[in-house]
């Protein structure tokens, strides 16, 4: 009868362990900027497959699926929406309430916690807003584009976190840190921004017995916050029942996700000084238990010391943490590559490609991308250097903020997004529109690479 060999204990050994397992520990920020690197790479061959699939033999395939009808019934109650529609208003309410979490907690913990702290990226946020939106009309209305093409003024407007985020990460050591948190703070003002203008100018007609219900189970959710409930359970059966009122509103489903996200609590169950005084002794009990008996599998103290200390480390994390932590890999590596699938499969005709790229549509969203976007960011950023109305975080140069200008134009998710509810029933402007978001995200990504690619290491380390 062969045996497990037991595992050398010898203190050296177990010590080098510990230290390469500590090494691995990467803070909450670092998480994030992995989870969006890997989201970016994973985007970026969703949307190539989009492409190829579109342009294929399968394309009728890959349309029909799209557009096939998935509903259910409950009585006399029903909700039917195709394949497409359950992805951009069901799936991407998912995306939304990450976002959504993202926002509140850079709020109250991360680069946008004070004034000071967060001047920089909203004022930079703002320009790339404004900017984009204003050469995006001025184009539409030098081009001769029609009342339909207006429409899409806040298309440009949107900036794409993962792609951007994946950029600098290609750069390595070659980027300081602060200019990544710079970067971030700015794309998270800029989804508050997209969220916003979703909401004010890309609603349907206002069912208002419907927000009716959606002010009704908002406050029901900011009850379960004040009673303090942690479970995510009543959390999202409430914010679904919000989504459905919310769909029946006529204001866009998907900000039923950021409503949730507001009322996610925000605060430990214990008190941090609690949870060391509990840890040290449960370790301290933990410690003699091994003197006993060393296995986990015979000694039922060990097993019952180290529930107990998995119970305090779920308890000292908010569950805000908990939630943005469990979401960020489903949403990053799975819903908004769907989203990607879905809504990024252009057909190219090349025999009409010329018209396709001189279209007003896409030459304007184009230059609210490429142009807009680095004059609105870095032009927003110089200026308010010079009113001395903020400073540059340490390490970084008016030539990474050039940087980020050029990356902001990575519009793509929430563009794409914003495109299919400004074109909603204008299928060669929503095409052109894409096209437009797709070559111009690339042009933003490559140059804004090089941009910093050319800068030397040396700059980064200067104040």
């Amino acid at each position: 009868m062969s045996t497990i060999p037991e595992q050398p204990t010898d203190e050296s050994t177990l010590t080098a362990r510990w230290e390469r397992a500590f090494d691995r520990i990467a803070t909450p920020f670092e998480e994030f900027i992995h989870n969006q690197t890997s989201s970016g790479l994973i985007l970026m061959a969703a949307t190539a497959l989009a492409l190829l699939l579109a342009n294929s033999p399968f394309a009728p395939i890959y349309h029909h699926l799209l557009h096939t009808s998935i509903g259910f019934q409950i009585g006399g109650w029903e909700l039917e929406k195709t394949l497409h529609h359950w992805i951009n208003d069901g799936l991407m309410a998912l995306f939304f309430f990450l976002v959504g979490l993202e926002i509140k907690r850079e709020i109250l913990a991360g680069e946008l916690t004070s004034l000071r702290k967060a001047a920089l990226p909203i004022i930079a946020a703002i320009g790339g807003m404004v900017v984009p939106a204003t050469i995006y009309l001025l184009m539409v209305l030098l081009l001769g584009g029609d009342a339909t093409a207006l429409r899409g003024w806040a298309v440009p407007m949107a900036t794409d976190i993962a792609f951007a985020v994946g950029v600098l990460v290609l750069l390595g050591q070659r980027v300081p840190m602060a200019l990544m948190m710079f970067l971030v703070a700015l794309a998270i003002v800029d989804d508050l921004g997209a969220v916003l203008i979703i909401a004010l100018f890309y609603s349907d007609t206002i069912l208002i017995e419907a927000l009716l219900a959606v002010a009704l189970l908002f406050a029901l959710l900011l009850l379960l916050n004040l009673l303090g409930i942690r479970r995510p359970g009543p959390y999202f059966f409430l914010g679904i029942l919000l989504w459905l009122a919310m769909l029946k509103s006529g204001v866009h489903a998907t900000l039923a996700g950021v409503l949730v996200a507001i009322t996610i609590p925000a605060r430990p169950k214990y008190d941090p000084r609690r949870f060391c005084a509990l840890v040290s002794e449960l370790m301290t009990r933990f410690s003699s238990s091994c003197e006993r008996d060393p296995n986990p599998l015979r000694n039922e103290q060990q097993k019952s010391l180290l529930q107990a200390l998995e119970n305090g480390i779920f308890n000292i994390q908010t569950p805000l943490q908990q939630l943005e932590h469990r979401l960020h890999l489903p949403v990053g590596l799975v819903i908004v590559p769907l989203f990607a699938l879905a809504n990024a499969g252009i057909p190219i005709a090349f025999d009409q490609l010329d018209a396709l790229l001189l279209n007003p549509t896409t030459l304007s969203v184009s230059g609210g991308l490429l142009i807009g976007k680095f004059i609105g960011i870095f032009g927003a950023t110089w200026l308010a250097l010079r009113l001395n109305i903020a400073q540059l975080p340490q390490g970084v140069s008016l030539n990474h903020i050039a940087g980020v200008g050029f990356l902001g134009g990575i519009g793509f998710t929430m563009s794409i997004f914003i495109a299919e509810l400004a074109f909603s029933h204008q299928p060669e402007a929503l095409l052109a529109a894409k096209s437009g978001i797709l070559l111009t995200s690339m042009i933003a990504g490559v140059t804004g690479y090089l941009w910093l690619r050319r800068l030397p290491p040396a700059q980064h380390n200067r104040a």
